[in-house]
């Protein structure tokens, strides 16, 4: 006996990514629906060697299905997340709008897998920012060896975390490098992106901080530890998909690199490709479509007393949104619902 699942805005980046995880993780699914807006409604999706036509979110009967799965922004999700939740259907929400309700448990399986036993107060479950993702994979096992004291991390960013419109924009600015008169005028980011590094993402807080920045401080107390400071830089890059950090450690209790680099070899999710040599290392090209957290480039950092340093690399609409919201439908089969 399977589940009815619900993928709430299939058509887009992340809600096809789910679909496809869904099917190649063989996730226990008696019934799938996708829904959309009505812009998109009717757009065909593929979910294995189906073709599903997408319904109307608007006018959706959530009675009776096992799980949402909600890849649509917070004003989206705003109102139909709670329609979803009162009907019976547990939702699991990729927006931001949810991950800082204590109420509502942000959940990454491999960090803080019993976290989701507190689901019921509101029957929603948030699915963390995709940098934060990525880096609490990595931390966590570190943290449990020798307790993080702070963490510097800063981030380069692939377009793809800022949707369909944003890979065009960077697509045919490229293109128009190369054809006099057709150039691409910035639209979906303030400056162009083709060729170039923008250090924004999202809006400027009073800080001087980025929201995105301020995202990972707060999901990483929430997700691993609130003693653990984090001071974030987060930067668009002109790459499609995966995300990279370049993240510094600073530790209670000396950690070799060495042992480093075991701890995380055994740790669930992580994949370390660390040699000393050219080519050594993972970029973001090589992780897309991985299910994998990418570590390398491993060392110490010999100008604080308990230091690492570390590279990390992810495909972003996987372990970023849509691999890690189908990870928490996992968990929370074997856990709770106990269907599958």
């Amino acid at each position: 006996m399977g589940y009815r699942i619900v993928v709430v805005g299939a058509t887009g980046n992340v809600g096809r990514e789910m679909l496809n995880i869904l099917d190649e993780r063989k996730f226990p699914v008696d019934e799938i629906a996708v829904l959309a807006s009505r812009k998109s409604l009717g757009t065909e999706v593929s979910f294995g060697d189906r073709t599903l036509k997408t319904q109307d979110l608007d006018t959706f009967d959530f009675t009776g299905w096992d799980m949402a799965l909600f890849a649509v922004g917070s004003e989206a999700t705003a109102k139909y997340a709670p329609v979803a939740a009162k009907a019976g259907c547990t939702v699991i929400d990729n927006s931001s709008l949810y991950r800082y309700d204590p109420d509502i448990p942000l959940i990454v399986p491999e960090v803080n897998p019993d976290a989701i036993e507190g689901y019921a107060k509101k029957n929603i479950i948030a699915n963390p920012n995709c940098s934060t993702a990525q880096m609490v994979v990595a931390l966590k096992p570190l943290h449990d060896r020798a307790t993080i004291k702070r963490v510097v991390v800063s981030t380069y960013q692939s377009v793809s975390g800022s949707g369909k419109e944003a890979m065009e924009e960077l697509w045919n600015q490229t293109k128009g490098m190369y054809v006099p008169g057709q150039e691409v005028e910035p639209s979906v980011y303030p400056k162009q992106i083709a060729f170039n590094v923008i250090p924004h993402i999202d809006v400027f807080l009073d800080s001087g901080d980025t929201k995105e920045e301020w995202k990972m401080v707060a999901e990483t107390k929430k997700i691993v530890d609130p003693a653990i400071k984090v001071t974030a830089t987060c930067v668009r890059v002109p790459v499609f998909v995966g995300h990279s950090e370049s993240i510094n450690i600073e530790f209670e209790d000396f950690l070799d690199e060495d042992e480093a680099r075991d701890i995380l070899r055994e740790a669930p999710g992580i994949m370390v490709v660390d040699k000393r040599e050219d080519g050594g290392y993972i970029t973001p090209v090589e992780c897309v479509g991985d299910y994998a957290t990418y570590i390398s480039r491993i060392r110490q950092d010999t100008t604080i007393e308990n230091g690492l340093n570390l590279w990390c690399v992810s495909d972003n609409l996987r372990k970023g949104a849509a691999l890690n919201a189908v990870q928490i439908a996992e968990l929370l089969g074997r856990r709770v619902l106990k269907k599958g």
